[in-house]
């Protein structure tokens, strides 16, 4: 079989563990330099592709793409950028294609969440009606843990173990202040449509270290009445109050209570901060005083607190994917599947596109206490194995060193005035 080339993209917020992703396909691909020549990455995701952009990893020393492994966020640029339809925009698909062709490329490695799968089948789809061979593979991704088929997204581990750290760390905080001071503490976390984070923020609480924590889920409809009652039984029981509240907050007509009216490059809407307003609203209503943070990018980026079986899963995966592709497979994903939880073990698994794309998993519901505002037993069973092991990144003066690599790109064989 001849020897083609490979492309790899990262696509969507980034990780803490995505460059591990990298990692693993980068360095499975150099394992099978008779099949495979060269890895080229796109700058900035699939607009490198588009703009004929692409940045030769062979560049890299062995030891540069080792250190992706603890290196946080996109090394090589991400984006949010939708790909219309197939019969909507054909043209964009078969630049594509045009690219693909120019450099030889006949593996496509398309690092993302959702939509990101939506356009690895797309670009399969679009590669067989031209006639071209290319084996499209997604390796998955996403801190909101929303991919269907998988059992957890990688990336979603280190943000729960990142989320319940915080949580934690801020309770003792507040339970020492609260006698003459703060009284409440909001902590707003990511999570659109899905509450996976905000049950990561319930670990913070456990019988060993029990805190006064109430979770706002966006499975579950916001009562403000309700709500108020909780937060004020705990502030009488014990003098303060933690709140874990996801960014999709919604109300009982599904609107939610902190959209900005603007939408995202993906056509999502761009929400405006919920944190605030709730703790705005425990103020106006029952007095007391608050603090409330967004944990926002921090949340993604904290590699320094990254769970080692996140890392694991993470370079798996882009590991499986190339083992995929050398397989033969084509529009598929590599699944985490879970086959015992004590001893916690999971296995990859080959789950197609077509189950993936565009099917959003949210948190069951028994996984939501009965009230809905806690997790349940199950949940922590979930979650637990997810959040452990530590795998820090070296450090220098104290600080963590990351490594930047060098990028350079890939000479251009196509006109260049191609314009996104």
């Amino acid at each position: 079989m001849a020897r083609r080339n490979a492309f790899y993209a990262q696509s969507g917020g980034v990780t803490a563990v995505i460059n591990a992703s990298a990692a693993g396909v980068i360095e499975t691909a150099r394992r099978h330099r008779t099949r495979i020549g060269k890895v080229y990455a796109g700058r900035n995701g699939i607009i490198g592709a588009r703009t004929e952009d692409l940045i030769d990893t062979g560049k890299e020393s062995p030891a540069a793409i080792r250190a992706l492994k603890h290196t946080p966020a996109g090394a090589f640029g991400s984006c949010r950028y939708k790909l219309k339809g197939l019969e909507e925009s054909r043209a964009q698909y078969e630049r594509l294609i045009e690219v693909f062709r120019a450099h030889d490329i006949g593996y496509f490695f398309y690092n993302g969440g959702n939509d990101s799968a939506d356009t690895c089948l797309k670009v399969s789809q679009i590669a067989e009606k031209l006639g071209y061979p290319l084996q499209a593979i997604h390796v998955p991704k996403t801190v909101d843990n929303d991919l269907a088929v998988t059992d957890n997204c990688p990336g979603f581990g280190s943000v729960a173990k990142y989320v319940a750290t915080s949580m934690r760390e801020a309770a003792f905080d507040v339970a020492s202040m609260a006698k003459t001071s703060t009284k409440l503490f909001v902590l707003e976390v990511m999570g659109r449509h899905a509450g996976w984070i905000t049950a990561a923020v319930g670990m913070a609480d456990d019988a060993d270290t029990p805190i006064p924590l109430v979770l706002l889920f966006p499975e579950i409809a916001f009562d403000e009445a309700a709500f108020l009652a909780q937060v004020d039984a705990k502030i009488r029981a014990h003098g303060y109050c933690c709140v874990g509240v996801s960014e999709g907050l919604s109300n009982a007509g599904g609107g939610l209570l902190a959209e900005a009216g603007t939408k995202d490059a993906f056509g999502h809407a761009q929400l405006g901060g919920v944190g605030p307003l709730i703790a705005k609203l425990c103020k106006d209503r029952l007095g007391a005083k608050y603090h409330w943070a967004v944990a926002d990018y921090l949340q993604r980026a904290a590699r320094h607190l990254a769970s080692k079986t996140d890392v694991e899963q993470s370079y798996a995966v882009g590991r499986a994917a190339v083992e995929m592709a050398l397989a033969g497979g084509n529009a598929v994903m590599p699944a985490i599947a879970r086959v015992a939880d004590r001893p916690y073990r999971w296995k990859i698994v080959e789950a197609p596109l077509a189950s993936v794309a565009n099917v959003e998993k949210k948190l069951p519901r028994d996984f939501i206490s009965r009230d809905g505002y806690g997790i349940t037993q199950k949940a922590r069973a979930y979650l637990a194995p997810l959040m452990k092991g530590e795998a820090p990144p070296p450090y220098k003066d104290g600080l963590p060193r990351y490594v930047r690599l060098k990028n350079v790109a890939v000479p251009r064989k196509l006109a260049s005035d191609f314009k996104v």
